[in-house]
């Protein structure tokens, strides 16, 4: 009988327990905001950070609750905002098409066509091969197709070809900068996906020296820049640059006179 009585009196003070636990629930609970709810699930989830938030979820709760601006999505893109716009009752103005960037490897250089200043063989890591003398490459602002910038990639888009180039797959570039912000020779940067050439070098050497161990990188000629002067072609330390923001009346002959080919169509 005692037994009986004490599993009783637990079962009772269980639910007791229960209901208080229950209830307390439902009085105390902090309600999520219902906006922020509807955006959680339509955020890309690769948590970037391109958008200055912490991840995709913080984002969308700076937007629900501080109102921050409603287009800093890279990998959403302009469907995305229209879409959070459409959650928070407001209206974007369409500022036009808008140019997407990609990531890209400013280098042409490889076995074939670079010299080593000796043969490294520690871990596979761009940044710790740079920390040895700045890299096994005789061009200390190359490619050291280590891959750090493939390990770091959320969507798979970069990989190392049969030829030794790293490559990116611009179709998956979410646009996340994250190979970018790797990259201890400053080689991959953003293009956009949409320009029709490239300046496929990032050394800063005068041409001379740049001849001796690479016969693919700019030597700072300045023939795309005299020569054809509506190229949008500009040479400064010793490498030439365009701004791909604009058009170029002359980059097809300038890329065509170019002595070592750096100035690529893509």
């Amino acid at each position: 009988m005692e037994i009986l009585l004490a599993l009783v009196t637990v079962a009772l003070l269980g639910g007791i327990f229960g209901f208080g636990l229950s209830y307390a629930e439902k009085k105390l609970a902090i309600k999520k905001d219902e906006k922020l709810l509807e955006l959680e699930p339509i955020m890309p989830g690769v948590n970037c950070g391109v958008c200055g938030y912490a991840g995709c979820n913080a984002y969308a709760s700076a937007i629900a609750k501080d109102g921050a601006p409603l287009n800093l999505c890279a990998p959403g893109g302009a469907a995305l905002t229209q879409t959070i716009s459409r959650i928070m009752g407001m209206v974007v103005e369409d500022s036009g098409q808008q140019r997407r960037l990609v990531a890209h490897v400013m280098c042409k250089g490889n076995v074939e066509f670079t010299a080593k200043d000796y043969r490294y063989d520690g871990p596979m890591d761009c940044n710790a091969a740079a920390l040895l003398l700045g890299g096994e490459n005789t061009c200390k602002d190359g490619c050291l197709k280590m891959g750090s910038c493939i390990k770091v990639c959320p969507t798979d888009a970069i990989s190392l070809d049969s030829d030794g180039y790293i490559v990116v797959d611009e179709a998956k570039c979410i646009s996340c900068e994250k190979c970018v912000a790797i990259c201890p020779t400053h080689v991959m940067q953003m293009i956009y996906e949409d320009s029709e050439y490239s300046i496929d070098c990032n050394s800063k050497l005068p041409g001379g020296q740049v001849r001796k161990f690479c016969s693919v990188g700019c030597i700072g000629c300045k023939i795309c820049e005299n020569k054809f002067p509506e190229s949008g072609c500009k040479v400064e330390d010793y490498l030439a640059h365009f701004d791909q923001a604009v058009e170029h009346a002359q980059i097809a002959e300038a890329a065509e006179a170019c002595p070592t080919k750096i100035i690529r169509k893509r």
